[in-house]
């Protein structure tokens, strides 16, 4: 059993720990039941509970939420709309978020599954440290599928440039800018 301020009172009949728990006021919590014998402590139970959701809420508002965003192409995809989902993968990955490209094909586009694959690998080569390959480009059905997660270099948050003190905005407005005036030679 162990007491309110961490010291170890020894192994005590259940009845005793409860005597001394309610003579200090305190709950007797069952820490370890597997143990033997199990470990008891006194506490407050409800500053403990208290406490406990405390430090998961912490943990959940430190936590980032990752979602998968989807960039979706055909194999007849235009180099303008080509660029336009790859800028837009690209945004999607230094917010943190996954990403899932996609290619239909559609009818007679089945025969050529190896342009599909070429622009699938064509965006994983564009977007570069940007991001990673999570799932290499498969097939299901008639979508060929691959997974961009963001790179740990690019999921790094930059940090805001820190503000100018009034002191030298205002020996800059104050100083006179000097200009150089390179001479030419006149003819």
């Amino acid at each position: 059993m162990i007491d309110e301020n961490g010291e170890q009172l020894g192994i005590l009949p259940p009845f005793e720990a409860l005597k001394i728990a309610r003579e200090r006021g305190l709950d007797l919590v069952e820490i370890s039941p597997n143990a033997v014998p199990p470990v008891c402590r006194i506490q407050d139970y409800g500053k403990f509970l208290y406490e406990r959701d405390k430090s998961e809420r912490a943990a959940r508002k430190k936590q980032k939420i990752i979602t998968i965003k989807e960039v979706k192409f055909s194999v007849t995809v235009d180099e303008h709309d080509y660029q336009t989902k790859k800028n837009q993968a690209v945004r999607f990955l230094h917010e943190g978020d996954k990403v899932k490209v996609s290619l239909r094909f559609r009818g007679r586009q089945m025969a050529h599954r190896e342009l599909g694959y070429q622009i699938v690998n064509r965006l994983i080569q564009d977007i570069g440290d940007a991001g990673v390959v999570e799932f290499m480009p498969r097939m299901e059905g008639t979508t060929l599928h691959a997974i961009l997660a963001p790179s740990k270099k690019a999921e790094a948050p930059k940090k805001p440039a820190a503000p100018k003190s009034v002191e030298s905005v205002a020996a800059s407005i104050a100083a006179p800018a000097q200009v150089e005036m390179a001479e030419s030679p006149v003819e």
